[in-house]
Protein backbone atom coordinates (compact mmCIF):
# COMPACT_ATOMS: atom_id res chain seq x y z
CA UNK A 1 0.00 0.00 0.00
CA UNK A 2 1.36 3.50 -1.13
CA UNK A 3 1.09 6.13 1.94
CA UNK A 4 1.35 9.46 2.86
CA UNK A 5 0.99 12.27 5.25
CA UNK A 6 -1.97 15.14 5.19
CA UNK A 7 -0.16 16.31 1.51
CA UNK A 8 -1.33 13.38 0.20
CA UNK A 9 0.77 10.07 -1.31
CA UNK A 10 1.86 10.25 -4.80
CA UNK A 11 0.10 7.69 -6.92
CA UNK A 12 2.06 5.45 -9.28
CA UNK A 13 0.92 5.80 -12.75
CA UNK A 14 0.64 1.66 -13.22
CA UNK A 15 -2.67 1.75 -10.81
CA UNK A 16 -4.47 3.96 -13.14
CA UNK A 17 -6.95 1.37 -15.23
CA UNK A 18 -6.74 -1.12 -12.55
CA UNK A 19 -9.56 -1.84 -9.06
CA UNK A 20 -7.81 -0.30 -6.20
CA UNK A 21 -9.00 0.85 -2.92
CA UNK A 22 -7.78 4.55 -2.29
CA UNK A 23 -8.09 5.64 1.06
CA UNK A 24 -8.54 10.15 0.71
CA UNK A 25 -9.45 12.41 3.75
CA UNK A 26 -13.05 14.36 3.26
CA UNK A 27 -13.18 17.73 3.96
CA UNK A 28 -14.48 17.55 7.43
CA UNK A 29 -11.22 15.74 8.21
CA UNK A 30 -12.71 11.98 8.04
CA UNK A 31 -11.04 9.22 6.39
CA UNK A 32 -13.24 7.20 3.56
CA UNK A 33 -12.51 4.46 1.44
CA UNK A 34 -13.23 4.11 -2.56
CA UNK A 35 -13.02 0.96 -4.34
CA UNK A 36 -13.53 0.91 -8.18
CA UNK A 37 -11.05 1.40 -11.25
CA UNK A 38 -8.93 3.96 -10.81
CA UNK A 39 -8.09 6.77 -13.59
CA UNK A 40 -6.65 10.18 -13.43
CA UNK A 41 -8.34 14.05 -13.74
CA UNK A 42 -6.04 16.24 -14.68
CA UNK A 43 -2.73 16.73 -12.50
CA UNK A 44 -4.95 17.57 -9.52
CA UNK A 45 -7.59 14.88 -8.90
CA UNK A 46 -8.41 11.50 -9.60
CA UNK A 47 -11.83 9.57 -10.24
CA UNK A 48 -12.77 6.35 -8.95
CA UNK A 49 -15.42 4.10 -10.53
CA UNK A 50 -17.49 2.83 -7.82
CA UNK A 51 -20.48 0.98 -7.81
CA UNK A 52 -22.52 3.70 -7.21
CA UNK A 53 -20.56 5.76 -9.85
CA UNK A 54 -17.52 7.79 -10.08
CA UNK A 55 -15.90 9.22 -6.98
CA UNK A 56 -13.66 12.51 -7.65
CA UNK A 57 -10.59 12.89 -5.32
CA UNK A 58 -8.10 15.92 -4.88
CA UNK A 59 -4.24 14.16 -5.14
CA UNK A 60 -3.39 16.15 -2.14
CA UNK A 61 -6.05 13.75 -0.24
CA UNK A 62 -4.89 10.28 -0.77
CA UNK A 63 -3.55 9.01 2.31
CA UNK A 64 -3.00 5.51 1.06
CA UNK A 65 -3.86 3.24 -2.19
CA UNK A 66 -3.46 -0.40 -3.04
CA UNK A 67 -4.29 -2.48 -6.03
CA UNK A 68 -6.81 -5.31 -5.27
CA UNK A 69 -8.29 -8.38 -7.17
CA UNK A 70 -11.14 -8.17 -9.65
CA UNK A 71 -14.38 -8.59 -7.58
CA UNK A 72 -16.34 -11.97 -7.47
CA UNK A 73 -18.79 -11.90 -10.38
CA UNK A 74 -22.03 -13.10 -9.45
CA UNK A 75 -23.75 -15.55 -11.10
CA UNK A 76 -26.35 -15.20 -13.21
CA UNK A 77 -29.40 -16.95 -12.07
CA UNK A 78 -30.71 -20.35 -14.06
CA UNK A 79 -33.82 -18.30 -15.41
CA UNK A 80 -31.42 -15.55 -17.12
CA UNK A 81 -29.24 -18.07 -17.99
CA UNK A 82 -32.27 -19.83 -19.95
CA UNK A 83 -33.70 -16.85 -21.59
CA UNK A 84 -30.16 -16.13 -22.99
CA UNK A 85 -29.79 -19.54 -24.35
CA UNK A 86 -33.09 -19.45 -26.07
CA UNK A 87 -32.55 -16.37 -27.59
CA UNK A 88 -29.02 -17.91 -29.00
CA UNK A 89 -30.48 -20.48 -30.04
CA UNK A 90 -33.18 -18.31 -31.60
CA UNK A 91 -30.43 -16.17 -33.56
CA UNK A 92 -29.34 -19.34 -34.52
CA UNK A 93 -32.36 -21.57 -36.43
CA UNK A 94 -31.84 -24.77 -36.92
CA UNK A 95 -34.33 -26.45 -39.93
CA UNK A 96 -36.40 -28.83 -37.70
CA UNK A 97 -36.95 -27.13 -34.35
CA UNK A 98 -39.54 -29.23 -31.74
CA UNK A 99 -40.59 -28.44 -28.50
CA UNK A 100 -40.08 -31.20 -25.66
CA UNK A 101 -42.01 -29.53 -23.14
CA UNK A 102 -39.52 -27.05 -22.20
CA UNK A 103 -36.18 -28.66 -24.18
CA UNK A 104 -35.76 -27.88 -27.67
CA UNK A 105 -35.15 -30.30 -30.19
CA UNK A 106 -32.79 -29.34 -33.43
CA UNK A 107 -31.56 -30.79 -36.14
CA UNK A 108 -29.59 -29.02 -39.57
CA UNK A 109 -27.67 -32.07 -41.32
CA UNK A 110 -24.49 -32.07 -38.67
CA UNK A 111 -24.04 -27.77 -39.53
CA UNK A 112 -22.42 -26.89 -35.69
CA UNK A 113 -23.09 -28.75 -32.50
CA UNK A 114 -25.33 -25.83 -31.56
CA UNK A 115 -28.14 -26.14 -34.45
CA UNK A 116 -27.61 -30.17 -33.97
CA UNK A 117 -28.60 -30.24 -30.33
CA UNK A 118 -31.15 -30.93 -27.96
CA UNK A 119 -31.08 -27.51 -25.71
CA UNK A 120 -31.92 -28.49 -22.22
CA UNK A 121 -33.63 -25.86 -20.35
CA UNK A 122 -36.24 -26.70 -17.57
CA UNK A 123 -38.78 -29.50 -18.13
CA UNK A 124 -39.10 -31.69 -20.66
CA UNK A 125 -42.55 -33.04 -19.87
CA UNK A 126 -41.34 -36.49 -19.03
CA UNK A 127 -39.22 -38.03 -16.86
CA UNK A 128 -35.45 -37.24 -18.08
CA UNK A 129 -34.48 -40.91 -18.95
CA UNK A 130 -38.04 -40.76 -21.06
CA UNK A 131 -36.78 -37.61 -22.02
CA UNK A 132 -33.71 -38.66 -23.57
CA UNK A 133 -34.80 -41.50 -25.32
CA UNK A 134 -36.88 -38.71 -27.34
CA UNK A 135 -33.67 -36.92 -28.19
CA UNK A 136 -32.22 -40.34 -29.51
CA UNK A 137 -34.96 -40.65 -31.33
CA UNK A 138 -35.80 -37.43 -33.13
CA UNK A 139 -31.48 -37.46 -33.86
CA UNK A 140 -32.06 -41.08 -35.57
CA UNK A 141 -35.09 -39.77 -37.55
CA UNK A 142 -32.87 -36.34 -38.41
CA UNK A 143 -29.57 -38.40 -39.43
CA UNK A 144 -27.99 -36.53 -36.44
CA UNK A 145 -25.92 -38.12 -33.96
CA UNK A 146 -27.63 -37.45 -30.45
CA UNK A 147 -26.67 -34.34 -28.13
CA UNK A 148 -27.62 -32.29 -25.49
CA UNK A 149 -26.33 -28.79 -24.94
CA UNK A 150 -27.19 -28.21 -21.57
CA UNK A 151 -25.85 -25.08 -19.22
CA UNK A 152 -22.93 -26.06 -17.14
CA UNK A 153 -23.48 -26.80 -13.48
CA UNK A 154 -27.81 -26.26 -14.05
CA UNK A 155 -30.22 -28.50 -12.57
CA UNK A 156 -30.76 -30.05 -15.82
CA UNK A 157 -27.03 -30.69 -16.58
CA UNK A 158 -27.12 -32.97 -13.40
CA UNK A 159 -30.03 -34.34 -14.23
CA UNK A 160 -29.15 -35.47 -17.68
CA UNK A 161 -25.31 -36.53 -16.21
CA UNK A 162 -27.21 -38.52 -13.54
CA UNK A 163 -28.77 -41.03 -16.49
CA UNK A 164 -25.10 -41.74 -17.88
CA UNK A 165 -24.44 -39.44 -20.71
CA UNK A 166 -20.88 -37.76 -20.47
CA UNK A 167 -19.03 -34.86 -22.34
CA UNK A 168 -18.89 -34.98 -26.09
CA UNK A 169 -15.04 -35.07 -25.72
CA UNK A 170 -15.08 -35.75 -29.88
CA UNK A 171 -16.49 -32.49 -30.54
CA UNK A 172 -14.10 -30.97 -32.88
CA UNK A 173 -15.26 -27.48 -32.28
CA UNK A 174 -15.19 -27.68 -28.48
CA UNK A 175 -17.53 -29.87 -25.88
CA UNK A 176 -17.22 -26.76 -23.86
CA UNK A 177 -18.48 -23.18 -24.29
CA UNK A 178 -18.46 -19.85 -22.45
CA UNK A 179 -21.34 -17.26 -22.88
CA UNK A 180 -20.22 -13.83 -22.76
CA UNK A 181 -21.90 -10.69 -23.00
CA UNK A 182 -20.71 -6.88 -23.07
CA UNK A 183 -22.67 -3.70 -23.22
CA UNK A 184 -23.29 -2.97 -27.28
CA UNK A 185 -22.57 0.91 -26.41
CA UNK A 186 -18.76 -0.45 -25.19
CA UNK A 187 -18.03 -2.53 -28.10
CA UNK A 188 -19.10 -0.25 -30.43
CA UNK A 189 -15.62 1.55 -30.94
CA UNK A 190 -16.09 5.20 -32.06
CA UNK A 191 -13.81 3.65 -35.04
CA UNK A 192 -16.68 2.00 -36.20
CA UNK A 193 -18.24 5.45 -37.40
CA UNK A 194 -16.00 5.10 -40.62
CA UNK A 195 -17.83 1.84 -41.65
CA UNK A 196 -20.98 1.85 -43.18
CA UNK A 197 -23.29 2.30 -40.29
CA UNK A 198 -26.65 0.90 -41.55
CA UNK A 199 -26.82 -2.10 -43.70
CA UNK A 200 -26.88 -0.98 -47.39
CA UNK A 201 -25.60 2.47 -46.72
CA UNK A 202 -22.38 3.71 -48.39
CA UNK A 203 -19.34 3.46 -46.17
CA UNK A 204 -18.19 6.73 -44.48
CA UNK A 205 -14.59 6.05 -44.93
CA UNK A 206 -12.16 9.19 -43.90
CA UNK A 207 -8.93 9.27 -46.33
CA UNK A 208 -6.01 7.72 -45.91
CA UNK A 209 -7.46 6.16 -42.76
CA UNK A 210 -5.94 2.55 -41.70
CA UNK A 211 -9.20 1.11 -40.65
CA UNK A 212 -10.45 -1.10 -42.82
CA UNK A 213 -13.81 -0.48 -44.69
CA UNK A 214 -16.83 -3.15 -43.38
CA UNK A 215 -19.15 -3.43 -45.64
CA UNK A 216 -22.81 -4.62 -44.47
CA UNK A 217 -25.06 -6.26 -45.91
CA UNK A 218 -28.42 -8.31 -44.95
CA UNK A 219 -27.93 -10.87 -46.71
CA UNK A 220 -24.58 -12.93 -47.12
CA UNK A 221 -22.86 -11.98 -50.42
CA UNK A 222 -20.79 -14.82 -52.61
CA UNK A 223 -17.52 -13.02 -50.54
CA UNK A 224 -18.88 -13.11 -47.82
CA UNK A 225 -19.51 -16.91 -48.41
CA UNK A 226 -16.34 -17.74 -49.41
CA UNK A 227 -14.50 -15.83 -46.50
CA UNK A 228 -16.69 -17.63 -44.03
CA UNK A 229 -16.95 -21.06 -45.42
CA UNK A 230 -14.66 -20.98 -47.87
CA UNK A 231 -16.92 -22.46 -50.66
CA UNK A 232 -20.60 -21.63 -51.16
CA UNK A 233 -23.30 -22.84 -48.90
CA UNK A 234 -24.68 -26.33 -48.65
CA UNK A 235 -28.57 -26.01 -47.69
CA UNK A 236 -28.76 -26.40 -44.21
CA UNK A 237 -25.92 -24.17 -43.66
CA UNK A 238 -27.62 -21.16 -45.45
CA UNK A 239 -30.50 -21.99 -43.74
CA UNK A 240 -29.11 -21.76 -39.99
CA UNK A 241 -26.99 -18.59 -41.13
CA UNK A 242 -29.24 -16.96 -43.36
CA UNK A 243 -32.67 -16.97 -41.85
CA UNK A 244 -34.52 -14.53 -43.92
CA UNK A 245 -33.71 -16.03 -47.05
CA UNK A 246 -35.09 -19.37 -46.31
CA UNK A 247 -39.17 -20.53 -45.80
CA UNK A 248 -39.83 -22.00 -42.52
CA UNK A 249 -39.84 -25.90 -42.40
CA UNK A 250 -43.02 -28.10 -41.33
CA UNK A 251 -40.90 -28.23 -38.22
CA UNK A 252 -39.80 -25.04 -37.91
CA UNK A 253 -41.54 -22.43 -36.41
CA UNK A 254 -38.57 -19.61 -36.29
CA UNK A 255 -37.55 -20.43 -32.98
CA UNK A 256 -39.74 -21.39 -29.95
CA UNK A 257 -37.42 -19.27 -27.26
CA UNK A 258 -38.74 -15.42 -26.44
CA UNK A 259 -38.62 -14.12 -30.15
CA UNK A 260 -40.91 -17.17 -31.66
CA UNK A 261 -42.95 -16.62 -34.93
CA UNK A 262 -39.61 -14.23 -36.01
CA UNK A 263 -36.56 -14.73 -37.88
CA UNK A 264 -33.65 -12.69 -36.18
CA UNK A 265 -32.97 -9.64 -38.26
CA UNK A 266 -29.50 -10.30 -39.53
CA UNK A 267 -26.00 -8.17 -40.86
CA UNK A 268 -23.26 -9.34 -42.68
CA UNK A 269 -20.45 -7.13 -42.38
CA UNK A 270 -17.50 -8.00 -44.83
CA UNK A 271 -13.62 -6.92 -45.02
CA UNK A 272 -13.23 -7.28 -48.55
CA UNK A 273 -10.59 -10.75 -48.81
CA UNK A 274 -9.51 -10.40 -45.10
CA UNK A 275 -12.77 -10.90 -42.78
CA UNK A 276 -16.58 -11.36 -41.72
CA UNK A 277 -18.56 -11.31 -38.93
CA UNK A 278 -22.26 -12.28 -38.57
CA UNK A 279 -24.74 -10.31 -36.08
CA UNK A 280 -28.61 -10.85 -35.31
CA UNK A 281 -30.86 -9.32 -33.27
CA UNK A 282 -32.82 -11.14 -30.90
CA UNK A 283 -34.46 -9.22 -28.56
CA UNK A 284 -32.55 -6.67 -26.49
CA UNK A 285 -29.55 -8.87 -27.86
CA UNK A 286 -27.14 -8.77 -30.28
CA UNK A 287 -25.58 -12.58 -31.30
CA UNK A 288 -22.24 -12.20 -32.83
CA UNK A 289 -20.81 -15.31 -34.66
CA UNK A 290 -18.56 -16.16 -37.47
CA UNK A 291 -15.73 -13.99 -36.75
CA UNK A 292 -13.32 -14.72 -38.90
CA UNK A 293 -10.25 -12.60 -40.08
CA UNK A 294 -7.26 -14.38 -42.98
CA UNK A 295 -3.99 -15.24 -41.62
CA UNK A 296 -2.44 -11.97 -43.06
CA UNK A 297 -4.25 -10.08 -41.28
CA UNK A 298 -4.40 -10.90 -37.45
CA UNK A 299 -3.15 -8.90 -34.78
CA UNK A 300 -4.09 -5.94 -36.93
CA UNK A 301 -7.67 -4.63 -35.48
CA UNK A 302 -9.37 -6.15 -37.75
CA UNK A 303 -11.28 -8.14 -35.52
CA UNK A 304 -11.87 -5.58 -33.55
CA UNK A 305 -13.38 -3.41 -36.46
CA UNK A 306 -15.70 -5.92 -37.36
CA UNK A 307 -17.61 -6.78 -34.09
CA UNK A 308 -17.16 -2.54 -33.15
CA UNK A 309 -19.36 -2.23 -37.25
CA UNK A 310 -21.77 -4.97 -36.27
CA UNK A 311 -21.90 -3.68 -32.63
CA UNK A 312 -23.22 -0.26 -34.37
CA UNK A 313 -25.52 -1.77 -36.40
CA UNK A 314 -27.16 -3.70 -33.42
CA UNK A 315 -27.17 -0.50 -31.24
CA UNK A 316 -29.33 1.37 -34.28
CA UNK A 317 -31.19 -1.41 -33.85
CA UNK A 318 -32.06 -1.05 -30.13
CA UNK A 319 -30.37 -3.49 -28.66
CA UNK A 320 -28.49 -2.97 -25.34
CA UNK A 321 -26.21 -6.19 -25.02
CA UNK A 322 -24.08 -8.58 -27.02
CA UNK A 323 -23.94 -11.94 -26.71
CA UNK A 324 -20.82 -14.71 -27.88
CA UNK A 325 -20.62 -18.39 -27.73
CA UNK A 326 -16.77 -19.11 -27.54
CA UNK A 327 -15.47 -22.66 -27.20
CA UNK A 328 -13.00 -22.73 -23.88
CA UNK A 329 -10.44 -23.84 -26.02
CA UNK A 330 -10.16 -20.96 -28.56
CA UNK A 331 -7.66 -18.78 -25.76
CA UNK A 332 -7.35 -15.86 -28.84
CA UNK A 333 -10.81 -15.40 -29.53
CA UNK A 334 -11.77 -15.05 -25.80
CA UNK A 335 -8.82 -12.90 -25.25
CA UNK A 336 -10.39 -10.75 -28.19
CA UNK A 337 -13.77 -10.38 -26.51
CA UNK A 338 -11.80 -9.83 -22.85
CA UNK A 339 -10.07 -6.81 -24.25
CA UNK A 340 -13.41 -5.48 -25.81
CA UNK A 341 -14.99 -5.69 -22.69
CA UNK A 342 -16.70 -8.80 -22.84
CA UNK A 343 -17.44 -11.23 -19.66
CA UNK A 344 -18.75 -14.41 -19.19
CA UNK A 345 -22.55 -14.87 -18.28
CA UNK A 346 -22.12 -19.02 -18.05
CA UNK A 347 -21.00 -21.76 -19.64
CA UNK A 348 -22.58 -24.52 -21.50
CA UNK A 349 -21.47 -28.22 -22.41
CA UNK A 350 -22.75 -30.88 -24.72
CA UNK A 351 -23.43 -34.21 -23.38
CA UNK A 352 -23.60 -37.52 -25.35
CA UNK A 353 -24.41 -41.02 -24.72
CA UNK A 354 -21.77 -43.17 -23.20
CA UNK A 355 -21.65 -45.46 -26.15
CA UNK A 356 -21.37 -41.85 -28.99
CA UNK A 357 -18.58 -40.50 -26.52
Amino acid sequence: MTRGKMGGVDVPADLLGRRVALRHRLADGLLTDAVGELSGAGADALVVHTRRGPVRVARGAVVAVRAIPPPVPRRASWAAVARLENLCADAWPARADRPLGAWRLRAAGGFTGRANAALALGDPGLPVPAALDAVCGFATEHGVAPRVHVPTGSPWDRAVAAVGWVLDVGHEAGAEVAVLVVDVDRLADPSARRSSSAVGSPPDRQDGSDVPEVLLSERPTDAWWALSLGRAPTPDERFVLDPLGNEPGPEQQLGSGPTAGRAPRTAFGLVPGVGVVRAAVVGDHLHLSRLAVGPAARRAGVGTQLTAAAAAWGRANGVRWAVLQVALHNVAARALYGRLGAVEHHRYRYLVPPAEA
